[in-house]
């Protein structure tokens, strides 16, 4: 247990001085297997490239699909479109507001939330720029409308977080609507509160907006589109896996389709578009299937079965509790909502199943708890925040303070809110 500690902090340590934990997680593997005493290349081929592999299988068509929609909406202009709508309806003093529901409405959409930054970003340097907003709220604002409550808690999101728990528990997306819908109007409503509030802070301290070189010129790089026809590939999206019940392959190429024919004027865009959603969704695939071949190798070792019994215990009769603990002890291991998902059900899915059946717990109202608690906490370790960082030239230093306030502290209130709730059997 001392070991499994120590690798974590080594871990987040490590990420947060920048190395990549592409090749981080093969590294402590080794480690991690050497002070174990188990065989380190065995334990490398087998049991890290073992999950590794599965997860990458598994949901390859999701990130793939989903990253192709993204890459394509931005170079379309539909995601601009999108943002413009909304900055235009909520006008420029509400820069936070109209890159908050941009990226709320783009992930809730389909679009890999990984993927989003590519698309907002060059839409929110302007705003933020117009409205003297400083630059360093933009990887907060944008993780706020796609790492939180469109990824963890909207009925019927079809990101990958949301739809996990359906392949242990035979729910639906729309699971628990009710308990979801209240988890998402707590974190939107206190998250923007926060960064209003953030905002008006660095303003008085004379922090405003601060130029940066490595930004697109919008107007040059970008065609212009009808925000209509840019919002009805992602509304089909929805419709097709909620309301037609597809696979989430079909609904997400149904979106791609669409788009296409309704952006056949910018065919030009396309290939290029193809193959730039094509390398991202590799990245950041590769990078969440690191965590979870790291996972696979701290639940191979010797005590895991202890830790196991343990996690099952936590709760006492809890089941939402024991479970919750599971998937977040997971979670910050792996820095990986999704691998946390994957690995705690893998290991122990079918123990909370029976537990469920045995004890009447609603399994919708289980679903929706797996997926808060493992939205709860996203570290600094996370493949989503090193990619925002990345991509707005932050260190951790300088921006995941505020990232830690709504992807950490404001998801844990409304997981804790929603624990409660369905604990007195209100949900």
């Amino acid at each position: 247990m001392l070991l499994i500690v120590l690798a974590l902090l080594l871990l987040v340590g490590f990420i947060y001085v920048g190395w990549s934990l592409i090749w981080v997680a093969p590294m402590l593997t080794f480690i991690v297997a050497l002070v174990a005493g188990l065989n380190p290349l065995t334990t490398f081929t087998d049991v890290y490239l073992g999950g590794l592999v599965s997860f990458f299988k598994s949901w390859f068509p999701v990130f793939f699909l989903g990253s192709i929609l993204g890459a394509l909406m931005e170079s379309t202009g539909s995601a601009r479109e999108i943002g413009k709508a909304l900055s235009r309806l909520l006008g420029n003093k509400r820069a936070i507001l109209g890159v908050l529901l941009s990226s709320a409405v783009l992930t809730y959409g389909g679009i890999s939330l990984f993927v989003v930054i590519f698309a907002l970003y060059p839409l929110a340097y302007p705003l933020f720029q117009e409205a003297n907003i400083s630059r360093r709220l933009i990887p907060a604002v944008i993780a706020l409308g796609a790492f939180t409550f469109t990824m963890t808690a909207i009925p019927g999101s079809p990101q990958i977080q949301n739809l996990i728990p359906t392949k242990y528990f035979a729910t639906t997306p729309t699971a628990s609507p009710w308990l979801g819908t209240l988890a998402a109007i707590i974190m939107a409503v206190t998250g923007y509160c926060y960064l209003v509030w953030r905002e008006k802070q660095l303003r008085r301290r004379g922090e405003g907006f601060t130029e940066t070189q490595e930004v697109k010129n919008l107007d040059a790089t970008n065609p212009s589109n009808s925000a209509i026809r840019s919002f009805l590939p992602l509304l089909m999206v929805v419709i097709s896996l909620n309301l037609f019940h597809w696979n989430i392959v079909y609904a997400l190429g149904s979106g791609i389709l669409l788009l296409i024919l309704l952006q056949l004027s910018h065919y030009r865009r396309f290939i290029p578009s193809l193959n730039e959603g094509a390398r991202n969704s590799i990245i950041a695939l590769v990078t969440t299937s690191s965590a979870v071949g790291f996972g696979s190798v701290v639940t191979s070792l010797p005590t895991f079965p202890r830790i196991s019994r343990l996690l099952l215990t936590s709760g006492g009769s809890n089941v939402y509790f024991s479970l919750s603990i599971a998937i977040i002890v997971m979670a910050v291991i792996t820095g990986s909502a999704s691998g946390a998902l994957s690995i705690a059900l893998d290991a122990l899915g079918a123990q909370y199943l029976q537990l469920a059946k045995s004890t009447g717990i609603h399994l919708d109202s289980l679903h929706r708890i797996a997926t808060l608690a493992s939205g709860a906490i996203i570290p600094p370790h996370s493949g989503g925040i090193i990619t925002y960082l990345t991509v707005t030239g932050f260190t951790h230093r300088q921006a995941y303070p505020d990232l830690a306030v709504v992807c950490v502290l404001i998801p844990t209130i409304a997981f804790l809110i929603s624990l409660f709730l369905v604990t007195m059997g209100i949900f």
